[in-house]
């Protein structure tokens, strides 16, 4: 369980200590996040956001969750990418301020177009390298090589034919 962030005497009293709540829904994004490859900060960031009543801006969340700048700044545009959060008006403010999408079926379906079939046709292109690398082999250790391959081949053909039915799934 994430402890509340330490703080430094000189903003204790600014910055408010996350809830329970709060760093409840952090580590679960954190680690629902961390499955697929994900930096920490941006399931932090999703967190908060996603138990969040009123949108915040990127300073606010930069303090909440004691992360840089920079890590802010990369998680919220990951986030926006996947249309994950999205940018929210509050008046009398020319901050950014942001908001979860809380239909995460929307991230999910990015995700899956965006980042897992890429990485699944990267991984075919690779499979037919290895085949290729190993007809240099011994005929023994080429027996071996190819029977790995094609465990490979198979499972990744499931993966193939599992994304379109979850993509059906998430869009209903």
């Amino acid at each position: 369980m994430l402890a509340a962030p330490i703080k430094s005497s000189e903003n204790s009293s600014s910055t408010p200590r996350l809830s329970e709540l709060e760093i409840e829904a952090i580590e679960m994004f954190i680690n629902f996040l961390k499955l697929i490859g994900l930096p920490k900060s941006v399931g932090e960031i999703y967190g908060l956001l996603f138990v969040s009543p009123k949108p915040l801006a990127m300073d606010a969340l930069m303090q909440r969750l004691q992360i840089s700048g920079g890590a802010a700044s990369q998680g919220l545009r990951l986030l926006r990418s996947f249309g994950a959060v999205k940018v929210s008006y509050v008046p009398g403010d020319r901050r950014d301020h942001y908001v979860a999408d809380l239909d995460l079926s929307n991230f999910a379906t990015v995700f899956i177009k965006d980042e897992l079939q890429p990485r699944m046709d990267r991984a075919l292109d690779r499979i037919t390298r290895m085949e290729e690398l190993s007809e240099d082999m011994s005929a023994a250790d080429q027996k071996v090589a190819h029977a790995r391959i094609e465990r490979l081949k198979h499972w990744m053909e499931k993966g193939r034919k599992m994304l379109p039915w979850i993509l059906k799934f998430l869009v209903r």
